[in-house]
């Protein structure tokens, strides 16, 4: 079983905030497969199950806020003997252009402490994670309030674009693996996408 977790905040203030970009792939793939996302109590996470293409797929969204969602990830993989390797983690990236999207089988936080939380938990940094660019926003302020504020015009719709493209990923990752996912996926830019070449 592949485990799909996406990195956010609970509560409906949070909702449609760049930094619950997580929440919002695992809620377009539940849309995608009609899976309801039910809040349990044992994993202090709300959680769906369907199939993708051969494989069982769990959806995960921790309850436990983004700093501690290692605790409610950590749960659910001892109980449901999921490995590392079965892990697919989704989180949003300020350092991305909003609407990008980049897959990697491993890595270290980057300063994410939704990511940072996790790797504490699990003890390895040796599982695959797809960043979603949210960008710094047009105010270029302050980072906090840019990441927990409701997105509006154009930050909106390439925040929407770069889910549909993270949710297309974690179905290629499922059926096709890691490798063919990040050759079809790093580096797509989403329509009204300005920037010129590849992030760093």
């Amino acid at each position: 079983m592949k485990l799909v977790v996406g990195l956010g905040n609970p509560g409906k203030e949070y909702k449609a905030t760049p930094h619950n970009a997580g929440f919002a792939v695992v809620e377009d793939l539940a849309g995608r497969f009609d899976v309801k996302l039910k809040r349990g109590l044992r994993f202090r996470s709300k959680t769906g199950r369907c199939i993708c293409g051969d494989d069982k797929l769990m959806l995960v969204e921790p309850l436990t806020f983004m700093n501690r969602s290692g605790d409610a990830v950590s749960s659910v993989m001892r109980y449901n003997k999921i490995a590392t390797e079965d892990l697919i983690l989704v989180l949003d990236d300020a350092d991305l252009p909003a609407g990008r999207v980049r897959i990697r089988p491993q890595g270290s936080s980057g300063g994410h402490r939704g990511l940072d939380s996790v790797i504490g938990s699990l003890g390895t940094k040796e599982f695959v994670r797809i960043r979603v660019g949210i960008g710094r926003g047009a105010r270029r302020g302050d980072l906090v309030d840019f990441v927990l504020s409701p997105l509006r015009g154009k930050d909106a719709d390439l925040f929407e674009q770069g889910v549909k493209i993270a949710a297309d990923a974690v179905q290629c990752i499922v059926e096709n693996g890691v490798e063919r996912a990040m050759n079809e996926f790093n580096g797509v830019k989403p329509e009204g996408d300005g920037t010129n070449g590849e992030s760093k």
